[in-house]
């Protein structure tokens, strides 16, 4: 299956990038939707992942400090295709931005997965919209998806 990934203007994609972004947050996982759109939407760079048919299927952010977050993707396409596409391309993404290290707010079970993928643990556990969270961080130039995936 092919995947398309592409930054996005949030003015103009903003439906589409919150429709997917619902799906996931809100009516999944229960976040509140004042929790889930934040001010930082009109600032971050956005990132839209399509199937072949050019179907909207997944998105992510970047945030001006490294963050990487909002990543959402629809259920019926969690596979490590698509995750290994969406996260390279926001780290490239973060090169281009000149931009050295990213880091991700990751639920604890993820913990094990980003550190295959470079990334090192950054404090300790605190809440994020009610789930336990920990800030991971990794070097851009160390970043490695090669092993990544994530299940739900």
């Amino acid at each position: 299956m092919g995947y398309q990934v592409k930054k996005v203007d949030w003015d103009t994609q903003k439906d589409v990038l919150q429709q997917i972004r619902e799906k996931v947050f809100v009516y999944e996982l229960h976040i509140p939707k004042h929790i889930e759109f934040d001010s930082l939407d009109e600032f971050a760079l956005h990132v839209l992942v399509t199937d072949e048919t050019q179907t909207p299927i997944a998105t992510g952010r970047l945030c001006v400090d490294g963050l990487i977050g909002r990543i959402a993707v629809l259920p019926e396409h969690r596979n490590r295709c698509v995750y290994k596409s969406l996260l390279n391309f926001i780290v490239e993404l973060a090169a281009s931005q000149g931009i050295e290290k990213v880091s991700i707010n990751c639920i604890l079970n993820e913990v094990e997965r980003f550190k295959k993928n470079g990334f090192v643990q950054q404090g300790n556990v605190f809440m994020e919209a009610g789930i336990p969270r920990l800030r991971m961080q990794c070097s851009v130039a160390l970043f490695n998806t090669t092993p990544f995936t994530l299940v739900h």
